[in-house]
């Protein structure tokens, strides 16, 4: 398939945005708008949650924030509740296309909007098996197992119901996909993210960058980057580096915000760990990863991985935990995986790579990712082949809708055909 030839008004519609510390998705809609904006016709839309309401409109980029409250515990995000302020944005500039990132509450503004304008074709993106990563998770730890399934239960209903509506959903791993047949979600594809292979590049390492952090240890200097929060088990991270062997000499740098960071700060006092918070700028994101040794993760619900290419992409060899879409990141030869939760396991796969073949890895890292999960690979694929599905199912949808009124008004007496009409017409 082809991208769409007539222009068209993409919508992106998310609660998953974080101007600080936000993660993927924040990634995802800068990417998509250099691409959009740059190698096609068409308008973008993004409406995400802001501190108040705000529309600025860029040539061909129109970025909507919509007033919400922050999350309890969250510093970084904010959930949209004004969801009428987010239909009349839909209504104002009648997107052809809305692309739907998170589960909770605005995929039903979507799915009403499209009720009420039936052209509109629906996408989403399920970034998160939520049942099992959210709901599951936090329900057990704030009320017991047996509750926390029974909430899981719950929860994948709502997903079941939710996704039919779409006329296409794509997820990340052919792991997700699954789920989602599971759910009996079927017209699934599978979309891979991507890197900035320029930008994320082992050119840019910088002796100097851990002396900048502070940073005395010789050894291997070890990296993790994303939210520092219990659903990234950033905490695992820490105990990890405390296991490894004094005489390694590592040293670890801790890139993100979360609600753990004090935490976690705490804890490492006097440790050879950095906490140089969230990395707004892409190239000081990039200097940091090339500038150090191994990436680390005990992420056991990751959906694709951002963070894991672009450390991929730096030349870094990765230890991660064998769960979610880690195996499908972390192939053989470029890194290591150890059982969810296993830090002791951690240590020695740390240790393990540092005293092993690191440089092989390294490069296999690099040309795992170069070529293969590059922006314009998923968004060629995104507007190529997601999105004329979606639009073809639209169509016939509608289609069928009116073959199907023909055919009823056609049973009717003519003067009631009559009558029918000119009360469709009033509507």
């Amino acid at each position: 398939m082809t991208k769409p030839a007539a222009p068209m008004l993409i919508c992106d519609l998310t609660q998953s945005y974080a101007p600080h510390g936000g993660g993927g998705i924040g990634t995802y809609l800068r990417e998509k708008r250099r691409y959009v904006i740059d190698e096609t016709p068409h308008r973008l839309l993004q409406i995400v949650p802001g501190p108040e309401d705000r529309v600025v409109e860029d040539g061909r980029h129109i970025w909507v924030e919509v007033g919400a409250e922050q999350v309890r515990g969250s510093p970084n995000y904010r959930f949209i509740m004004r969801t009428r302020i987010v239909r009349d944005v839909l209504e104002r500039f009648r997107p052809d296309l809305i692309e739907s990132q998170c589960p909770w509450v605005l995929p039903w503004t979507a799915i009403n909007y499209r009720r009420a304008f039936p052209h509109t074709a629906l996408v989403a993106g399920y970034h998160t098996d939520f049942p099992n990563a959210h709901v599951h998770r936090v329900g057990s730890e704030l009320f017991g197992e047996f509750v926390g399934r029974g909430l899981r239960r719950l929860a994948t209903g709502y997903a079941q119901v939710t996704y039919r509506e779409f006329d296409r959903v794509y997820t990340l791993s052919t792991m997700m996909a699954d789920v989602l047949r599971e759910y009996r979600v079927d017209h699934v594809d599978v979309l891979s993210l991507g890197v900035d292979t320029a930008l994320f590049h082992p050119d840019r390492r910088d002796i100097g960058f851990r002396r900048e952090l502070g940073l005395t240890a010789l050894g291997p200097l070890l990296v993790y980057a994303g939210r520092i929060d219990n659903e990234k088990r950033a905490d695992r991270v820490l105990s990890m580096f405390r296991q490894l062997p004094r005489a390694l000499d590592a040293a670890l740098v801790m890139i993100g915000d979360g609600k753990l960071r004090d935490a976690l700060m705490a804890e490492a006092q006097g440790l050879q760990v950095a906490f140089p918070g969230f990395m707004a700028d892409r190239d000081k994101l990039a200097r940091a990863l090339a500038s150090s040794d191994i990436y680390v993760s005990g992420m056991a619900d990751e959906t694709f991985g951002i963070s894991i290419v672009e450390a991929q992409a730096s030349g870094l060899p990765v230890v991660g935990v064998a769960s979610g879409a880690m195996t499908e990141r972390i192939v053989p030869g470029t890194g290591l995986l150890v059982g969810v939760d296993d830090t002791a396991a951690m240590a020695a796969a740390v240790a393990q790579i540092w005293h092993g073949p690191r440089a092989q890895m390294s490069k296999a890292a690099r040309d795992h990712v170069a070529g293969r999960f590059e922006w314009r690979q998923t968004f060629e694929r995104l507007l190529g082949e997601v999105y004329p599905r979606a639009l073809a199912t639209a169509r016939a949808r509608n289609e069928k809708g009116r073959s199907g009124m023909g055919a009823a008004l056609s049973l009717l007496p003519r003067g009631a055909f009559r009558q029918a009409n000119i009360r469709l017409e009033g509507r």
